[in-house]
């Protein structure tokens, strides 16, 4: 079994995924709007080049997301944070950098008791995130 995490943008996905694919790596299999599939005889024309499904497949898991449409509106994310593991402190500092631009830090990055380093934000597009780099093992 596998958890997998789908987001609900305000029109961005597109914009969240190229550059989340750019920042994180990984590579976005799905990018499809309304009004390519035959979804689009049930939202607005003016929906049509929303997305309906994206996905970015990053070493075996998915980051998944549509746009909200007029029937199914875009609620901002609130309760919950997508967790990014990375294996090296600069590749979290990396991470968290490039994901803050724009965005708001809730934490800053840095080492903790229980990780070599540790951060939360919310980027520009309103994904809250935890980046986190365990501590070494033994």
């Amino acid at each position: 079994m596998k958890l997998h995490t789908y987001l609900h943008f305000d029109g961005n996905t597109r914009e969240a995924f190229e550059f989340y694919a750019r920042v994180l790596g990984g590579r976005i299999v799905a990018m499809m709007s309304f009004g390519s599939t035959p979804a689009c005889e049930h939202v607005p024309p003016e929906s049509h080049d929303k997305i309906m499904h994206a996905q970015l497949e990053i070493d075996g898991y998915r980051l998944m997301a549509t746009d909200g449409i007029p029937s199914h509106p875009h609620v901002p994310m609130a309760g919950a944070h997508v967790v990014l593991d990375v294996a090296t402190p600069e590749r979290a500092e990396a991470c968290f950098a490039a994901l803050a631009e724009g965005g708001r830090i809730e934490m800053p990055i840095g080492p903790t008791f229980w990780a070599q380093r540790y951060g939360q934000l919310t980027d520009r597009y309103g994904t809250a995130w935890m980046i986190n780099c365990d501590l070494p093992q033994g």
